[in-house]
């Protein structure tokens, strides 16, 4: 099959754009012919492609600009169809592409007669804030009506930015998405309700978990005395709380990944003895840190999604404290971890630390579900159905 991978970045700057990747690595190592398109930047990684794609937006510099992209206006149209028209694809699989791509794309797409499929990376069709979570808290409002983005500010906290939101919602209307795409890929089971209760047809919506690139070799079993968070170091994903509560335990935490609250948290925290930053990790180093881990934690205080940390951890045999939020305790039983409301993971990382893990029946039964040759398949089959 000829299959075109469609995301606003080609770099690994956060989880959609790595399963992007991987999936595009996946699908060649099959024999398939992939190409991909996103937005010209800096940062990207080489590609045959990169001639094709969309020119850079920058909303901190030229709103007026990002503006016209978010609707699908200026030169997004002619460079996604010179793409279209050279490679042919039999299939477009979109990933993150609101803002600065735009899902002008999926119209695109479907208009030449190319199987649509869209993976739900965040909650950006049913929440113009994207987090489905206001003061702190869940938040449903926009599924039915939109306009809750302006009357409560969600984006930024400005007025302007959310009534560009409702804006941009209202273009890419759910039933306009609906029309041009086949399939919604939903991560997790929590997300696939959400869209039916913004009102998605179920019949579009299917679920397919995230997976590992590859699977691990020989399970550490004699584990170092340290636990472990890898992530973005920001305030959705409750990173503040989990140091707060790590300055009180006599537990070694070891904390890798960078974020807006990196330097923050490095000044308020970083002279306790039990708390070692390691800053930003190449992909082998979190492995050999999460392999090595007596337990990593999850402290998201928002709903994630399908989070690759906790499915990679699992397969590492590294069990996990995860707050009770999004689609994190689909991924977390007894047997691997423990699942916690974010003011009691104090409590849960203690708990954690006190019991006795399989670690190798932790990784064979990870192993079994998210497996990348299980996933390949089931891609397949939506791809063709």
């Amino acid at each position: 099959m000829r299959i075109l991978i469609v995301n606003k970045f080609y770099y690994r700057r956060g989880g959609d754009c790595v399963v992007a990747q991987r999936t595009e690595s996946m699908l060649r190592q099959h024999g398939h012919d992939v190409a991909v398109f996103a937005m010209q930047y800096r940062l990207n990684d080489p590609s045959a492609w990169s001639k094709y794609f969309a020119s850079e937006v920058d909303f901190d510099h030229s709103s007026l600009n990002g503006f016209k992209r978010m609707m699908g206006y200026g030169d997004i149209s002619n460079s996604f169809k010179k793409i279209l028209n050279e490679f042919k694809p039999d299939v477009v699989h979109l990933h993150n592409i609101h803002s600065h791509i735009s899902p002008v794309v999926a119209r695109l797409a479907h208009e030449y007669g190319s199987r649509v499929v869209w993976t739900m990376h965040d909650y950006k069709l049913i929440c113009p804030g994207y987090t489905c979570t206001r003061d702190d808290a869940a938040c449903h409002a926009c599924f039915q009506r939109k306009w809750n983005v302006i009357l409560h500010k969600c984006m930024k906290g400005s007025q302007v930015a959310s009534i560009a939101a409702w804006i941009e919602a209202r273009k890419w209307s759910r039933d306009r998405l609906q029309q041009w795409t086949d399939r919604f890929i939903c991560p997790s089971h929590y997300m696939a309700k959400c869209l039916h209760d913004a009102g998605f047809n179920d019949a579009k919506v299917v679920v397919l978990p995230n997976c590992v690139d590859q699977l691990p070799g020989e399970i550490v079993t004699e584990r170092d005395d340290y636990y472990c968070y890898a992530g973005r170091l920001s305030t959705e994903k409750g990173v503040d709380n989990l140091l707060e509560v790590a300055a009180t335990l006599p537990l070694r935490l070891k904390v890798a990944g960078s974020g807006p609250l990196e330097q923050e948290l490095r000044q308020r925290y970083g002279q306790h003895d039990n708390i070692e930053f390691l800053g930003q990790l190449g992909g082998e180093q979190v492995s050999r840190l999460l392999a090595h881990a007596r337990f990593s934690v999850m402290p998201s205080e928002w709903p994630e999604n399908n989070p690759l940390s906790v499915i990679e951890s699992l397969c590492l045999g590294t069990p996990v404290v995860g707050t009770h939020m999004g689609g994190i305790p689909e991924l977390i039983d007894y047997s691997n971890g423990i699942v916690a409301r974010p003011m009691a993971l104090g409590t849960a990382i203690e708990q954690a630390n006190m019991r006795s893990w399989d670690y190798a029946e932790i990784s064979r039964d990870a192993v079994e579900l998210f497996d990348p040759k299980l996933h390949y398949d089931r891609l397949m089959k939506i791809y063709q159905e």
